[in-house]
Protein backbone atom coordinates (compact mmCIF):
# COMPACT_ATOMS: atom_id res chain seq x y z
CA UNK A 1 0.00 0.00 0.00
CA UNK A 2 1.44 3.40 -0.95
CA UNK A 3 1.78 6.21 1.57
CA UNK A 4 -1.27 8.19 0.45
CA UNK A 5 -3.56 5.15 0.58
CA UNK A 6 -2.22 4.14 4.00
CA UNK A 7 -2.72 7.63 5.43
CA UNK A 8 -6.22 7.78 4.00
CA UNK A 9 -7.07 4.51 5.75
CA UNK A 10 -5.56 5.77 9.00
CA UNK A 11 -7.70 8.89 8.86
CA UNK A 12 -10.79 6.82 8.07
CA UNK A 13 -10.26 4.62 11.13
CA UNK A 14 -9.44 7.52 13.43
CA UNK A 15 -12.43 9.56 12.31
CA UNK A 16 -15.09 6.89 12.69
CA UNK A 17 -13.59 5.43 15.86
CA UNK A 18 -14.00 8.92 17.34
CA UNK A 19 -17.57 9.26 16.05
CA UNK A 20 -19.25 5.86 15.77
CA UNK A 21 -22.65 7.54 15.48
CA UNK A 22 -21.56 9.18 12.24
CA UNK A 23 -20.33 5.80 11.04
CA UNK A 24 -23.90 4.57 11.50
CA UNK A 25 -25.32 7.54 9.61
CA UNK A 26 -23.09 6.72 6.64
CA UNK A 27 -23.67 3.00 6.88
CA UNK A 28 -20.04 2.18 7.70
CA UNK A 29 -19.91 -1.22 9.44
CA UNK A 30 -17.83 -2.14 12.45
CA UNK A 31 -18.71 0.64 14.89
CA UNK A 32 -22.20 -0.28 16.06
CA UNK A 33 -21.04 -1.35 19.52
CA UNK A 34 -19.31 1.96 20.25
CA UNK A 35 -20.21 5.48 21.37
CA UNK A 36 -18.23 8.72 21.00
CA UNK A 37 -16.03 10.01 23.81
CA UNK A 38 -16.93 13.71 24.15
CA UNK A 39 -14.22 14.47 26.75
CA UNK A 40 -11.51 17.07 26.34
CA UNK A 41 -8.88 14.36 26.81
CA UNK A 42 -10.27 12.36 23.89
CA UNK A 43 -10.34 15.48 21.71
CA UNK A 44 -6.70 16.20 22.54
CA UNK A 45 -5.67 12.61 21.73
CA UNK A 46 -7.47 12.67 18.41
CA UNK A 47 -5.99 16.06 17.48
CA UNK A 48 -2.53 14.64 18.16
CA UNK A 49 -3.15 11.59 15.98
CA UNK A 50 -4.49 13.73 13.16
CA UNK A 51 -1.47 16.03 13.39
CA UNK A 52 0.80 13.00 13.01
CA UNK A 53 -1.05 11.88 9.88
CA UNK A 54 -1.01 15.42 8.48
CA UNK A 55 2.74 15.74 9.02
CA UNK A 56 3.42 12.56 7.05
CA UNK A 57 0.95 13.58 4.32
CA UNK A 58 2.88 16.83 3.89
CA UNK A 59 5.90 14.77 2.76
CA UNK A 60 3.93 13.35 -0.19
CA UNK A 61 4.49 15.33 -3.41
CA UNK A 62 1.00 16.02 -4.73
CA UNK A 63 2.27 17.13 -8.14
CA UNK A 64 3.86 13.72 -8.70
CA UNK A 65 0.58 11.86 -8.16
CA UNK A 66 -1.91 10.58 -10.72
CA UNK A 67 -4.94 12.89 -11.25
CA UNK A 68 -7.38 10.98 -8.99
CA UNK A 69 -4.71 10.68 -6.29
CA UNK A 70 -4.15 14.43 -6.43
CA UNK A 71 -7.82 14.84 -5.59
CA UNK A 72 -7.43 12.39 -2.70
CA UNK A 73 -4.43 14.33 -1.41
CA UNK A 74 -6.31 17.64 -1.49
CA UNK A 75 -9.35 16.17 0.23
CA UNK A 76 -7.34 14.44 2.96
CA UNK A 77 -5.31 17.60 3.62
CA UNK A 78 -8.48 19.62 4.05
CA UNK A 79 -10.14 17.05 6.33
CA UNK A 80 -7.09 16.83 8.57
CA UNK A 81 -6.62 20.60 8.84
CA UNK A 82 -10.25 21.44 9.53
CA UNK A 83 -10.82 18.64 12.03
CA UNK A 84 -7.72 19.47 14.06
CA UNK A 85 -8.73 23.11 14.33
CA UNK A 86 -12.31 22.30 15.31
CA UNK A 87 -11.08 19.93 18.01
CA UNK A 88 -8.84 22.66 19.41
CA UNK A 89 -11.59 25.29 19.36
CA UNK A 90 -14.07 23.01 21.15
CA UNK A 91 -17.22 24.93 20.18
CA UNK A 92 -19.38 21.86 20.84
CA UNK A 93 -18.77 22.13 24.58
CA UNK A 94 -21.07 25.16 24.78
CA UNK A 95 -23.72 23.68 22.46
CA UNK A 96 -26.28 22.41 24.97
CA UNK A 97 -29.37 21.96 22.82
CA UNK A 98 -32.47 19.89 22.12
CA UNK A 99 -31.85 20.15 18.37
CA UNK A 100 -30.32 17.51 16.12
CA UNK A 101 -26.90 18.75 17.25
CA UNK A 102 -27.52 17.67 20.85
CA UNK A 103 -26.26 14.39 22.32
CA UNK A 104 -29.72 13.05 23.14
CA UNK A 105 -31.04 13.64 19.61
CA UNK A 106 -27.90 12.01 18.20
CA UNK A 107 -28.47 8.94 20.35
CA UNK A 108 -32.15 8.63 19.42
CA UNK A 109 -31.34 8.96 15.72
CA UNK A 110 -28.35 6.58 15.81
CA UNK A 111 -28.76 3.79 18.33
CA UNK A 112 -31.91 1.87 17.31
CA UNK A 113 -31.23 2.42 13.58
CA UNK A 114 -27.76 0.80 13.67
CA UNK A 115 -27.52 -2.22 11.37
CA UNK A 116 -25.11 -4.28 13.48
CA UNK A 117 -25.85 -7.40 15.46
CA UNK A 118 -28.04 -7.45 18.53
CA UNK A 119 -24.91 -8.00 20.63
CA UNK A 120 -23.40 -4.79 19.23
CA UNK A 121 -26.65 -2.92 19.88
CA UNK A 122 -26.71 -4.09 23.50
CA UNK A 123 -23.03 -3.22 23.95
CA UNK A 124 -23.72 0.31 22.71
CA UNK A 125 -26.69 0.68 25.06
CA UNK A 126 -24.46 -0.29 27.97
CA UNK A 127 -22.01 2.49 27.08
CA UNK A 128 -24.59 5.27 26.84
CA UNK A 129 -24.48 6.00 30.57
CA UNK A 130 -20.79 6.88 30.35
CA UNK A 131 -21.43 8.87 27.18
CA UNK A 132 -23.88 11.19 28.96
CA UNK A 133 -21.73 11.38 32.10
CA UNK A 134 -18.72 12.51 30.05
CA UNK A 135 -20.84 15.19 28.42
CA UNK A 136 -21.68 16.50 31.88
CA UNK A 137 -17.99 16.60 32.76
CA UNK A 138 -17.17 18.48 29.55
CA UNK A 139 -19.92 21.03 30.09
CA UNK A 140 -18.74 21.65 33.64
CA UNK A 141 -15.14 22.11 32.51
CA UNK A 142 -16.27 24.61 29.92
CA UNK A 143 -18.33 26.51 32.49
CA UNK A 144 -15.33 26.62 34.84
CA UNK A 145 -13.48 28.40 32.03
CA UNK A 146 -16.30 30.92 31.60
CA UNK A 147 -17.62 29.17 28.48
CA UNK A 148 -21.36 28.92 29.05
CA UNK A 149 -24.19 27.44 26.96
CA UNK A 150 -27.34 29.42 26.22
CA UNK A 151 -30.07 29.47 28.84
CA UNK A 152 -32.73 28.59 26.27
CA UNK A 153 -30.72 25.65 24.93
CA UNK A 154 -30.38 24.25 28.44
CA UNK A 155 -34.10 24.70 29.13
CA UNK A 156 -35.04 22.94 25.92
CA UNK A 157 -32.65 20.08 26.59
CA UNK A 158 -34.09 19.62 30.08
CA UNK A 159 -37.64 19.57 28.69
CA UNK A 160 -36.61 17.07 26.03
CA UNK A 161 -35.15 14.69 28.61
CA UNK A 162 -38.18 15.12 30.87
CA UNK A 163 -40.42 14.09 27.97
CA UNK A 164 -38.23 11.06 27.31
CA UNK A 165 -38.17 9.97 30.96
CA UNK A 166 -41.96 10.24 31.07
CA UNK A 167 -42.29 7.86 28.10
CA UNK A 168 -43.27 4.30 29.11
CA UNK A 169 -40.41 1.88 28.66
CA UNK A 170 -42.48 -0.13 26.19
CA UNK A 171 -42.40 2.88 23.85
CA UNK A 172 -38.81 3.91 24.53
CA UNK A 173 -37.27 5.27 21.28
CA UNK A 174 -33.99 3.50 22.07
CA UNK A 175 -35.63 0.10 21.68
CA UNK A 176 -35.26 -1.36 18.24
CA UNK A 177 -38.47 -1.17 16.20
CA UNK A 178 -38.44 -4.89 15.31
CA UNK A 179 -39.57 -5.99 18.76
CA UNK A 180 -38.96 -5.69 22.48
CA UNK A 181 -35.77 -7.12 23.91
CA UNK A 182 -35.70 -7.98 27.62
CA UNK A 183 -31.97 -7.31 27.95
CA UNK A 184 -32.25 -3.96 26.13
CA UNK A 185 -35.16 -2.96 28.37
CA UNK A 186 -33.11 -3.85 31.45
CA UNK A 187 -30.10 -1.81 30.28
CA UNK A 188 -32.27 1.20 29.51
CA UNK A 189 -34.00 0.99 32.89
CA UNK A 190 -30.87 0.39 34.95
CA UNK A 191 -28.27 2.36 33.01
CA UNK A 192 -29.50 4.77 30.36
CA UNK A 193 -32.41 6.39 32.16
CA UNK A 194 -30.48 6.92 35.43
CA UNK A 195 -27.63 8.49 33.42
CA UNK A 196 -30.09 10.81 31.69
CA UNK A 197 -31.54 11.72 35.07
CA UNK A 198 -28.02 12.70 36.20
CA UNK A 199 -27.54 14.57 32.92
CA UNK A 200 -30.81 16.43 33.40
CA UNK A 201 -29.94 17.34 37.00
CA UNK A 202 -26.56 18.73 35.97
CA UNK A 203 -28.13 20.83 33.25
CA UNK A 204 -30.86 22.22 35.49
CA UNK A 205 -28.79 22.81 38.63
CA UNK A 206 -25.35 23.74 37.31
CA UNK A 207 -25.71 25.12 33.78
CA UNK A 208 -29.11 26.79 33.70
CA UNK A 209 -28.18 29.42 36.33
CA UNK A 210 -25.14 30.52 34.30
CA UNK A 211 -26.65 30.18 30.82
CA UNK A 212 -26.27 33.04 28.36
CA UNK A 213 -29.50 34.96 27.81
CA UNK A 214 -31.20 35.61 24.48
CA UNK A 215 -29.19 38.77 23.90
CA UNK A 216 -25.89 36.81 23.92
CA UNK A 217 -26.52 33.65 21.95
CA UNK A 218 -23.59 33.95 19.51
CA UNK A 219 -20.12 32.44 19.79
CA UNK A 220 -18.70 35.95 19.87
CA UNK A 221 -19.93 36.10 23.48
CA UNK A 222 -17.85 33.05 24.50
CA UNK A 223 -14.12 33.28 25.34
CA UNK A 224 -12.25 32.26 22.20
CA UNK A 225 -15.52 32.17 20.29
CA UNK A 226 -14.73 34.77 17.64
CA UNK A 227 -11.69 32.83 16.45
CA UNK A 228 -13.60 29.55 16.65
CA UNK A 229 -16.37 30.97 14.48
CA UNK A 230 -13.97 32.02 11.74
CA UNK A 231 -12.56 28.48 11.77
CA UNK A 232 -16.05 27.01 11.50
CA UNK A 233 -16.96 29.33 8.63
CA UNK A 234 -13.91 28.14 6.70
CA UNK A 235 -14.51 24.48 7.53
CA UNK A 236 -18.19 24.46 6.63
CA UNK A 237 -17.95 26.54 3.45
CA UNK A 238 -14.48 25.30 2.32
CA UNK A 239 -13.84 28.82 1.03
CA UNK A 240 -11.79 31.83 2.09
CA UNK A 241 -14.92 33.92 2.58
CA UNK A 242 -15.10 35.76 5.90
CA UNK A 243 -18.21 36.42 8.02
CA UNK A 244 -18.56 40.01 6.82
CA UNK A 245 -18.52 39.04 3.14
CA UNK A 246 -20.98 36.20 3.69
CA UNK A 247 -23.31 38.50 5.61
CA UNK A 248 -23.42 40.91 2.64
CA UNK A 249 -23.98 38.08 0.14
CA UNK A 250 -26.99 37.09 2.22
CA UNK A 251 -28.42 40.61 2.33
CA UNK A 252 -28.13 40.93 -1.44
CA UNK A 253 -29.78 37.56 -2.08
CA UNK A 254 -32.67 38.30 0.27
CA UNK A 255 -33.38 41.50 -1.66
CA UNK A 256 -33.44 39.57 -4.97
CA UNK A 257 -35.74 36.92 -3.54
CA UNK A 258 -38.20 39.49 -2.21
CA UNK A 259 -38.66 40.59 -5.81
CA UNK A 260 -39.34 36.99 -6.84
CA UNK A 261 -41.86 36.61 -4.00
CA UNK A 262 -43.72 39.63 -5.35
CA UNK A 263 -43.80 38.26 -8.90
CA UNK A 264 -44.80 34.70 -8.02
CA UNK A 265 -47.19 35.85 -5.31
CA UNK A 266 -49.05 37.97 -7.82
CA UNK A 267 -49.32 35.06 -10.23
CA UNK A 268 -50.30 32.41 -7.66
CA UNK A 269 -52.14 34.23 -4.88
CA UNK A 270 -53.18 37.47 -6.55
CA UNK A 271 -51.00 39.37 -4.05
CA UNK A 272 -47.85 41.30 -4.95
CA UNK A 273 -47.00 42.90 -1.61
CA UNK A 274 -44.20 40.74 -0.19
CA UNK A 275 -45.25 41.03 3.44
CA UNK A 276 -48.80 40.02 2.49
CA UNK A 277 -47.52 37.07 0.44
CA UNK A 278 -45.42 35.85 3.33
CA UNK A 279 -48.26 36.37 5.79
CA UNK A 280 -50.67 34.39 3.63
CA UNK A 281 -48.24 31.52 3.19
CA UNK A 282 -47.49 31.43 6.89
CA UNK A 283 -50.94 31.95 8.38
CA UNK A 284 -53.57 30.56 6.02
CA UNK A 285 -54.89 27.37 7.67
CA UNK A 286 -56.06 26.15 4.28
CA UNK A 287 -52.42 25.72 3.29
CA UNK A 288 -51.71 23.31 6.16
CA UNK A 289 -51.86 19.53 6.27
CA UNK A 290 -54.76 17.76 7.90
CA UNK A 291 -53.01 14.53 8.85
CA UNK A 292 -49.55 13.04 9.14
CA UNK A 293 -50.26 10.56 6.34
CA UNK A 294 -50.79 13.45 3.91
CA UNK A 295 -47.23 14.60 4.62
CA UNK A 296 -45.88 11.10 4.04
CA UNK A 297 -47.85 10.77 0.80
CA UNK A 298 -46.61 14.14 -0.46
CA UNK A 299 -42.91 13.42 0.06
CA UNK A 300 -43.23 9.85 -1.22
CA UNK A 301 -44.95 11.02 -4.38
CA UNK A 302 -42.27 13.66 -4.97
CA UNK A 303 -39.54 11.06 -4.54
CA UNK A 304 -41.12 8.69 -7.06
CA UNK A 305 -41.60 11.46 -9.68
CA UNK A 306 -37.97 12.44 -9.30
CA UNK A 307 -36.81 8.85 -9.73
CA UNK A 308 -38.80 8.57 -12.97
CA UNK A 309 -37.36 11.81 -14.38
CA UNK A 310 -33.74 11.21 -13.32
CA UNK A 311 -32.47 9.42 -16.49
CA UNK A 312 -32.88 12.61 -18.54
CA UNK A 313 -30.68 14.59 -16.16
CA UNK A 314 -28.22 12.09 -14.68
CA UNK A 315 -26.16 9.11 -15.69
CA UNK A 316 -27.57 5.72 -14.76
CA UNK A 317 -26.13 4.54 -11.45
CA UNK A 318 -26.50 1.25 -9.61
CA UNK A 319 -27.36 2.64 -6.18
CA UNK A 320 -29.35 1.75 -3.06
CA UNK A 321 -33.09 2.54 -2.96
CA UNK A 322 -34.58 5.40 -0.95
CA UNK A 323 -37.59 5.19 1.41
CA UNK A 324 -39.58 7.60 3.56
CA UNK A 325 -39.94 7.22 7.35
CA UNK A 326 -41.73 9.35 9.95
CA UNK A 327 -39.58 10.94 12.66
CA UNK A 328 -39.91 9.51 16.16
CA UNK A 329 -42.18 11.69 18.33
CA UNK A 330 -39.49 11.93 21.04
CA UNK A 331 -37.28 13.75 18.55
CA UNK A 332 -39.82 15.56 16.40
CA UNK A 333 -41.15 18.38 18.58
CA UNK A 334 -37.90 20.38 18.60
CA UNK A 335 -36.48 19.07 15.36
CA UNK A 336 -36.21 20.18 11.73
CA UNK A 337 -38.70 19.47 8.93
CA UNK A 338 -36.76 16.40 7.88
CA UNK A 339 -33.34 14.93 7.21
CA UNK A 340 -31.62 12.16 5.31
CA UNK A 341 -29.98 8.97 6.62
CA UNK A 342 -27.58 7.25 4.22
CA UNK A 343 -27.99 3.62 3.20
CA UNK A 344 -25.83 1.01 4.89
CA UNK A 345 -22.67 0.33 2.94
CA UNK A 346 -23.41 -3.42 2.94
CA UNK A 347 -26.85 -2.91 1.38
CA UNK A 348 -28.74 -3.98 4.52
CA UNK A 349 -30.51 -0.61 4.91
CA UNK A 350 -31.88 1.73 2.21
CA UNK A 351 -31.36 5.44 2.18
CA UNK A 352 -34.07 7.13 4.25
CA UNK A 353 -35.79 10.49 4.12
CA UNK A 354 -36.89 10.99 7.75
CA UNK A 355 -39.81 13.43 7.76
CA UNK A 356 -41.24 15.38 10.67
CA UNK A 357 -45.01 14.86 10.89
CA UNK A 358 -45.47 16.33 14.40
CA UNK A 359 -48.53 18.64 14.50
CA UNK A 360 -49.46 18.42 10.79
CA UNK A 361 -51.88 21.31 11.30
CA UNK A 362 -48.84 23.55 11.75
CA UNK A 363 -46.99 22.28 8.66
CA UNK A 364 -47.32 23.99 5.30
CA UNK A 365 -48.27 21.95 2.24
CA UNK A 366 -46.02 23.98 -0.05
CA UNK A 367 -42.84 23.11 1.89
CA UNK A 368 -42.77 19.35 1.58
CA UNK A 369 -42.23 18.78 -2.15
CA UNK A 370 -39.12 20.95 -2.14
CA UNK A 371 -38.01 19.24 1.08
CA UNK A 372 -38.34 15.83 -0.57
CA UNK A 373 -36.25 16.83 -3.58
CA UNK A 374 -33.54 18.20 -1.30
CA UNK A 375 -33.35 15.20 1.03
CA UNK A 376 -33.96 12.30 -1.37
CA UNK A 377 -33.79 12.44 -5.17
CA UNK A 378 -32.24 14.32 -6.89
CA UNK A 379 -30.69 15.65 -3.67
CA UNK A 380 -28.89 13.93 -0.84
CA UNK A 381 -29.86 10.35 -1.60
CA UNK A 382 -28.61 10.47 -5.16
CA UNK A 383 -25.45 12.24 -4.05
CA UNK A 384 -24.58 9.97 -1.12
CA UNK A 385 -25.60 6.71 -2.77
CA UNK A 386 -23.54 7.51 -5.89
CA UNK A 387 -20.49 8.21 -3.71
CA UNK A 388 -21.01 4.94 -1.84
CA UNK A 389 -21.17 3.05 -5.14
CA UNK A 390 -17.66 4.17 -6.12
CA UNK A 391 -15.78 1.15 -4.83
CA UNK A 392 -12.66 2.36 -6.63
CA UNK A 393 -12.37 5.46 -4.42
CA UNK A 394 -10.61 5.39 -1.05
CA UNK A 395 -13.01 4.79 1.83
CA UNK A 396 -12.29 8.15 3.42
CA UNK A 397 -13.58 9.83 0.26
CA UNK A 398 -16.67 7.71 -0.21
CA UNK A 399 -17.83 8.31 3.37
CA UNK A 400 -16.68 11.87 3.97
CA UNK A 401 -19.04 14.83 4.00
CA UNK A 402 -18.25 18.41 3.10
CA UNK A 403 -21.25 20.50 4.02
CA UNK A 404 -20.80 23.07 1.26
CA UNK A 405 -20.65 20.36 -1.41
CA UNK A 406 -23.30 18.13 0.17
CA UNK A 407 -25.79 20.75 1.31
CA UNK A 408 -24.96 22.98 -1.63
CA UNK A 409 -25.96 20.12 -3.92
CA UNK A 410 -29.18 19.57 -1.97
CA UNK A 411 -30.10 23.24 -2.36
CA UNK A 412 -29.05 23.29 -6.03
CA UNK A 413 -31.46 20.44 -6.73
CA UNK A 414 -34.42 22.41 -5.35
CA UNK A 415 -34.26 24.77 -8.35
CA UNK A 416 -33.10 21.96 -10.64
CA UNK A 417 -36.31 20.08 -9.77
CA UNK A 418 -38.28 22.97 -11.27
CA UNK A 419 -36.24 22.63 -14.47
CA UNK A 420 -37.08 18.91 -14.37
CA UNK A 421 -40.82 19.68 -14.13
CA UNK A 422 -41.26 17.95 -10.77
CA UNK A 423 -43.35 20.49 -8.84
CA UNK A 424 -47.08 19.91 -9.00
CA UNK A 425 -48.26 23.52 -8.57
CA UNK A 426 -47.25 27.18 -8.55
CA UNK A 427 -47.90 27.08 -4.81
CA UNK A 428 -45.18 24.45 -4.40
CA UNK A 429 -42.89 26.66 -6.48
CA UNK A 430 -43.53 29.44 -3.98
CA UNK A 431 -42.30 26.93 -1.39
CA UNK A 432 -39.14 26.61 -3.48
CA UNK A 433 -38.65 30.38 -3.34
CA UNK A 434 -39.32 30.39 0.39
CA UNK A 435 -36.71 27.70 0.89
CA UNK A 436 -34.24 29.76 -1.13
CA UNK A 437 -35.03 32.78 1.04
CA UNK A 438 -34.65 30.61 4.14
CA UNK A 439 -31.10 29.63 3.13
CA UNK A 440 -30.24 33.18 2.09
CA UNK A 441 -31.44 34.39 5.50
CA UNK A 442 -29.11 31.87 7.10
CA UNK A 443 -26.14 33.78 5.70
CA UNK A 444 -27.44 36.90 7.41
CA UNK A 445 -28.59 35.56 10.78
CA UNK A 446 -25.80 33.02 11.41
CA UNK A 447 -23.12 35.64 10.86
CA UNK A 448 -25.38 38.16 12.58
CA UNK A 449 -25.55 36.18 15.82
CA UNK A 450 -22.09 34.63 15.94
CA UNK A 451 -20.01 37.46 14.45
CA UNK A 452 -22.01 40.66 14.87
CA UNK A 453 -23.63 39.79 18.20
CA UNK A 454 -27.30 39.75 17.17
CA UNK A 455 -29.86 38.58 19.71
CA UNK A 456 -31.98 35.48 19.15
CA UNK A 457 -35.09 37.64 18.76
CA UNK A 458 -33.44 39.80 16.11
CA UNK A 459 -32.53 36.67 14.13
CA UNK A 460 -36.09 35.34 14.44
CA UNK A 461 -37.54 38.70 13.37
CA UNK A 462 -35.31 38.84 10.30
CA UNK A 463 -36.38 35.38 9.18
CA UNK A 464 -40.03 36.15 9.91
CA UNK A 465 -39.79 39.20 7.68
CA UNK A 466 -38.17 37.43 4.74
CA UNK A 467 -39.41 33.82 4.59
CA UNK A 468 -42.72 31.99 4.70
CA UNK A 469 -41.53 29.54 7.34
CA UNK A 470 -43.89 29.02 10.25
CA UNK A 471 -43.14 30.56 13.62
CA UNK A 472 -42.35 27.09 14.98
CA UNK A 473 -39.91 26.30 12.20
CA UNK A 474 -38.21 29.68 12.44
CA UNK A 475 -37.61 29.26 16.17
CA UNK A 476 -36.31 25.70 15.71
CA UNK A 477 -34.03 26.82 12.88
CA UNK A 478 -32.56 29.76 14.78
CA UNK A 479 -31.92 27.50 17.76
CA UNK A 480 -30.14 25.09 15.44
CA UNK A 481 -27.88 27.88 14.14
CA UNK A 482 -27.08 28.84 17.72
CA UNK A 483 -26.09 25.25 18.51
CA UNK A 484 -24.20 24.62 15.23
CA UNK A 485 -22.36 27.86 14.39
CA UNK A 486 -21.39 28.17 10.73
CA UNK A 487 -23.02 24.97 9.47
CA UNK A 488 -26.05 26.75 8.02
CA UNK A 489 -23.80 28.89 5.80
CA UNK A 490 -22.80 25.86 3.74
CA UNK A 491 -26.11 25.48 1.90
CA UNK A 492 -26.28 28.72 -0.04
CA UNK A 493 -22.53 29.20 -0.41
CA UNK A 494 -22.31 25.69 -1.91
CA UNK A 495 -25.35 26.20 -4.15
CA UNK A 496 -23.98 29.48 -5.50
CA UNK A 497 -20.63 27.88 -6.35
CA UNK A 498 -22.18 24.85 -8.08
CA UNK A 499 -24.43 27.10 -10.16
CA UNK A 500 -21.49 29.38 -11.02
CA UNK A 501 -19.51 26.37 -12.24
CA UNK A 502 -22.46 25.19 -14.34
CA UNK A 503 -22.93 28.63 -15.90
CA UNK A 504 -19.22 28.86 -16.65
CA UNK A 505 -19.18 25.42 -18.29
CA UNK A 506 -22.22 26.31 -20.40
CA UNK A 507 -20.59 29.55 -21.52
CA UNK A 508 -17.38 27.77 -22.53
CA UNK A 509 -18.95 24.71 -24.18
CA UNK A 510 -22.00 26.28 -25.74
CA UNK A 511 -24.14 23.70 -27.59
CA UNK A 512 -21.70 20.95 -26.56
CA UNK A 513 -22.62 21.39 -22.89
CA UNK A 514 -24.17 18.19 -21.48
CA UNK A 515 -26.12 18.57 -18.22
CA UNK A 516 -25.79 14.86 -17.46
CA UNK A 517 -22.00 15.06 -17.85
CA UNK A 518 -21.82 18.15 -15.63
CA UNK A 519 -23.86 16.50 -12.89
CA UNK A 520 -21.65 13.41 -13.15
CA UNK A 521 -18.53 15.49 -12.50
CA UNK A 522 -20.15 17.09 -9.44
CA UNK A 523 -21.34 13.76 -7.99
CA UNK A 524 -19.12 10.93 -9.15
CA UNK A 525 -15.92 11.86 -7.32
CA UNK A 526 -17.53 11.68 -3.90
CA UNK A 527 -17.69 14.57 -1.40
CA UNK A 528 -15.38 17.46 -2.28
CA UNK A 529 -14.22 20.79 -0.87
CA UNK A 530 -15.46 23.59 -3.11
CA UNK A 531 -11.98 24.58 -4.26
CA UNK A 532 -11.28 20.99 -5.31
CA UNK A 533 -14.66 20.81 -7.07
CA UNK A 534 -13.84 23.98 -9.00
CA UNK A 535 -10.49 22.58 -10.06
CA UNK A 536 -12.10 19.31 -11.11
CA UNK A 537 -14.92 20.84 -13.15
CA UNK A 538 -12.47 23.20 -14.87
CA UNK A 539 -10.08 20.37 -15.76
CA UNK A 540 -12.00 17.04 -15.60
CA UNK A 541 -10.03 13.91 -14.67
Amino acid sequence: MDTLARLGDEYFRLHFAADPFEAGVFGVPGYDAEVPDPSRAAAARLAGELARVAAELATVDRDALAPEDRISHAILSRLLRDQQQRLRDGATEVAVTASIAGPFAQVVASVPAATGSNEAYLARLEKLGGFFDRHVERYRQAAADGRFPTELGVRQAVAQIDAYLATPITRDPLLRPDGQDARATEIINSGVRPALTRFRTALAEHLLPVGRDGERVGLCHVPGGAEAYRTLVGAYTTTELGPEEIHQIGLDLVAELRAEFAERGGRTLGISDVDEVLGRLREDPGLRFGAAQEIVDTVTGALRRAEEAAPDWFDTYDIAPCVVREMDPAEAENSVLGYYVAPAADGSRPGTHVVNTYRPDLRARFEYEVLAFHESVPGHHLQVAVAQSRDDLPRFRRFAFFDAHGEGWGLYTERLSDEMGLYTSDLSRLGMVSFDAWRACRLVVDTGMHHLGWSRERAIAYMRGNTALSETNIANEVDRYIAMPGQALAYMIGRLRIRQLRDRAQAVLGPAFDIRAFHHEVLAHGPLPLDTLEELVSTPV
